[in-house]
């Protein structure tokens, strides 16, 4: 899908939308830890029906009702019976899935998008092998068969924290006696804490959970603020564990001249960053290096289309700096490389100088409303396929 945005300015009032990381996670303690549990505030994303996909597929009966689902418990596998779990371009739902079908034990294929195939799930190999999991790539996923007993798990985190919170949410399942030893260097540790936060939660005596806003998100709406708009996001916690609550001190200093930023605990704020670095004053990023195994190779793919404005930049490994440009209206339309936060990073400069994207309906990932939520707020967008 094509998707015009028109010049304008953003005015107005919106609601952040729920979190996917809380939702995530939610989601699967009120499936595998309650007998009967309501979560509230769900945004149907193509991620969160993933991991509801894969509940379903888990055993785990619910019901949704508006933007809510309720359990009703989760009934057994059958012995011997390979369960397929659609994981589609959501890494969350794999990495989460993975440890806590093999505590369930039996035959899995989980399947998955080209993209998140090349990503893969390098951060399990020492816990499939100490744990005698059998572990094959096919042409469009993983098939694993096997069980995980209580015991000592190794995991990598270095590539991502989702593996450590994929273990998390799945030891339960085992009953006592199990640790984690982690190996590499953890970076975005905020999405381990809303795993605690969760997994407290639910342990707490009570029928119904509720996901909160999402800061993430929240930060491409306010970006608008930097270029003459006047948005006002609620429904954000202020004592919220998302890392990525941090945006407003990445805009303050944005806002203020050339920025040195480290990002290697909010890499999913670097396309929004790195859109408001260009119409502003330029500005320096360490800790990209993990923006090449997001949906896109966030870094290289911004660049090239920030590039079309007439933005000069330099990429190095663990480094992406910025200029202070002379910007004009890019020829043809955009590409969204297939990443919602590219599509939604790039409406900041159209908004200022118009055009179009091609793949724009990558957004439905997190926010698939999102170029409705821009109508709104005063900017004119036109859907062609």
């Amino acid at each position: 899908m094509r998707a015009r945005v028109g010049i304008g300015k953003a005015r107005g009032r919106v609601t952040a939308p729920p979190s996917k990381s809380y939702a995530h996670r939610m989601l699967i303690a009120a499936a595998l830890y309650r007998d009967e549990c309501e979560v509230a505030n769900v945004a149907f994303s193509d991620d969160i029906n993933r991991t509801l996909d894969c509940l379903a597929a888990l055993g785990c009966s619910f019901e949704t009702d508006g933007a809510n689902v309720l359990f009703h418990g989760r009934k057994p596998l059958v012995p011997g019976t390979e369960i397929i779990l659609p994981c589609g371009e959501s890494g969350s739902t794999l990495r989460f899935m993975i440890p806590i079908a093999l505590a369930l034990g039996g035959r899995f294929l989980f399947t998955c998008s080209e993209r998140l195939c090349e990503r893969g799930i390098d951060g399990y190999a020492e816990l499939f092998r100490e744990n005698s999991i059998s572990c094959t790539a096919t042409e469009d996923g993983f098939r694993l068969s096997g069980i995980l007993k209580p015991g000592c798990f190794k995991v990598d985190v270095s590539s991502s924290s989702q593996y450590l919170s994929g273990l998390m949410m799945a030891l339960p399942l085992l009953g006592e006696g199990s640790r984690i030893e982690t190996a590499g260097e953890l970076e975005s540790s905020s999405y381990v804490d809303i795993t605690q936060d969760v997994m407290r939660i639910a342990s707490l005596p009570s029928s119904r959970l509720e996901v909160e806003g999402d800061w993430s998100n929240a930060a491409f709406l306010e970006a608008f603020n930097l270029i003459d708009g006047k948005v006002e996001v609620e429904g954000l916690n202020p004592g919220s564990l998302q890392g990525d609550r941090r945006y407003r001190e990445f805009f303050r200093e944005l806002s203020e001249g050339f920025a040195h930023i480290d990002i290697s605990d909010n890499i999913d704020l670097g396309p929004v960053l790195f859109s408001l670095a260009a119409l502003l004053h330029g500005a320096e990023f360490t800790g990209t290096r993990r923006l090449a195994l997001k949906e896109s190779d966030r870094a290289k793919a911004m660049l090239a289309e920030l590039a079309r404005f007439g933005v000069r930049s330099e990429l190095e490994n663990d480094r992406v700096t910025i200029h202070k440009s002379t910007l004009h209206a890019p020829e043809g339309p955009l590409e969204g490389h297939n990443d919602h936060r590219i599509v939604m990073a790039l409406c900041l400069p159209l908004s200022i100088y118009g055009g179009s994207i091609e793949g724009a309906e990558a957004v439905s990932k997190s926010f698939p409303d999102w170029l409705e939520t821009l109508e709104k707020l005063g900017i004119e967008t036109e859907k062609t396929i």
